[in-house]
């Protein structure tokens, strides 16, 4: 092979180089992905010894939770109240998800920037905002039942109230990382007052601003179970909440399953678009 590839003309070699690369490139990829695979089969395995014996186990085995989630999905096994429901139940969690967390997104940003940047605004909200942070949203619940009513609204709001502290954590944390030569430079170059905050503040604090995004979206799918326990008939956290009244375990745990697929798709959605916008930044997500 050496010595017909020495013979070859220029192109077919490099067409080798490059070929070479990609096999070596696919097989590091598939070692990335047997690697990600590997902690998740030892769970399902030792999940499954660990119910395969018991008669009357509390948990099901994964075989079980299986069979719950394609009922849930497509139907056709048990014919119950849950079967082929799991598409309405998912576009309802997901609507009220990117609802709330997109209100996050429109009131944490603007006030991230000003809190980070002007000292008159980060003296006045910053210690009532601190003050907040640390009440859980389970506590807002009954308030946001009394506020918004039993219904879809207390779901956005307590959704919106899980991904808004991250994401102003985060960007005021951006904001005040800035380096103050850049300021400089702008201030140099004609740029000054607020325009900086469009040319300066935002582009700078973006790494910031989408680690914030991503925390304030994983918080967003860890509350939804909370949000939907608000009287709501469709979502996850609500078949969650009815299957567990029902003691049907399968269904809760396929829940869960459907809520931790959904949370890892979106966030890699926004790891993609943190990549692409911020290609130019060393500390880019």
């Amino acid at each position: 092979m050496s010595i017909v590839m020495q013979g070859a003309p220029p192109a077919m070699r490099g067409h080798g180089r490059v070929s070479t690369a990609r096999l070596r490139a696919l097989g590091g990829r598939a070692g990335q992905v047997a690697l990600a695979l590997a902690f998740p089969a030892a769970i399902l395995t030792g999940w499954h010894f660990a119910t395969a014996g018991e008669a009357y186990s509390l948990v099901p085995p994964p075989a079980e939770v299986a069979r719950a989630f394609w009922d849930l999905a497509f139907g056709g096994i048990n014919d119950d109240a849950f079967s082929q429901t799991l598409l309405t139940h998912v576009l309802a969690s997901v609507g009220r998800v990117l609802g709330g967390f997109g209100l996050a997104v429109l009131a944490a940003l603007p006030l991230g920037l000003l809190i980070g940047r002007v000292p008159f605004v980060r003296q006045m909200l910053d210690p009532t905002l601190q003050l907040l942070r640390p009440i859980p949203v389970t506590a807002w619940l009954p308030l946001a039942m009394i506020l918004f009513g039993i219904g879809p609204r207390s779901a956005f709001f307590l959704v919106f109230l899980g991904a808004f502290y991250p994401i102003l954590v985060n960007t005021v944390f951006g904001v005040r990382a800035v380096e103050a030569r850049l300021f400089e430079a702008a201030s140099m170059l004609g740029c000054k007052g607020p325009a900086q905050f469009a040319r300066v503040v935002l582009p700078a604090s973006l790494p910031a601003i989408f680690t914030g995004l991503r925390l304030g979206l994983g918080f967003a799918w860890v509350v939804i179970v909370i949000g939907e326990m608000t009287g709501v008939q469709t979502g996850l956290g609500a078949i969650i909440m009815e299957a567990r009244q029902l003691s049907r375990t399968e269904i809760v745990i396929a829940g869960m399953v459907a809520i931790g697929a959904l949370g890892f798709i979106s966030d890699r959605l926004v790891m993609l678009l943190g990549r692409r916008l911020l290609s130019w930044s060393p500390n880019h997500v």
